[in-house]
């Protein structure tokens, strides 16, 4: 089971917090490949920390569905379903376009320049091809629409809809930078649709900007 070296742990968290993070993370960029037995002795000592909060994160991460637990057997990580980015993708484009509704008669200019900014970020990220950070900076530019859009409920199933996503995300960003170039065109495309006050263009296009990548990735992923 590989295990990097001299990764930096997130500070200000518990044992089980800076666990659950960490393991996350290599699940989701593929340091932990799907299929792979987990050990909790040989993760505690990679992360020092006991093995009771690796085993609290383990139990979170399974929830998630990143990760099935065998009592008595063992644990490893989930296996990518291709099947399932048909089944995921669909509804949250749906959402992500109704929190842009919800967002567009409340949304202020500070909020629209942080999406430029955040944008330019992510594009900067890309082009050097950091494709964890353009994950981040892309899940910033959705989140920060949904925040605004003051819905709760709507932030609730898009979040559960993201823990699902983030692995296929990553497979995605990892693509040639044409493909990735795509988002950032799409992202200024929502912001223009937020200063020109059009609700038709930001709801379009805020749904496009997640069926498109689920087309390519159901055609990259064996």
């Amino acid at each position: 089971m590989p295990i990097p070296k001299g990764f930096h742990s997130p500070i200000q968290l518990t044992a089980r917090e800076r666990a659950y993070t960490q393991l996350q993370r290599w699940i989701i960029d593929g340091t932990l490949q799907p299929g792979e037995k987990l050990n909790d002795a040989d993760l505690a000592e990679a992360l020092g920390v006991s093995r009771t909060p690796v085993r609290e994160a383990l139990q979170l991460l399974e929830m998630q569905g990143f990760v099935e637990m065998h009592r008595g057997r063992d644990t490893r990580v989930t296996l990518i379903d291709k099947e399932d980015i048909l089944k995921v993708y669909p509804p949250l484009a749906a959402l992500e376009a109704l929190a842009g509704e919800l967002a567009l008669p409340i949304i202020l200019s500070e909020h629209i320049e942080q999406l430029q900014n955040i944008n330019h970020k992510f594009a900067r990220s890309v082009e050097e091809r950091e494709p964890f950070r353009a994950m981040e900076f892309d899940e910033q530019f959705h989140g920060l629409i949904v925040n605004v859009a003051e819905n709760p409920y709507v932030a609730s199933y898009i979040e559960t809809l993201q823990m699902h996503i983030r692995r296929l995300k990553y497979v995605l960003f990892r693509q040639p930078i044409a493909v990735a170039q795509a988002s950032i065109t799409e992202h200024e495309a929502i912001i223009a649709g937020f200063r020109a006050k059009d609700t038709y263009k930001v709801s379009a296009t805020l749904k496009e900007n997640w069926l498109r990548p689920m087309k390519e990735l159901y055609a990259v992923i064996q």
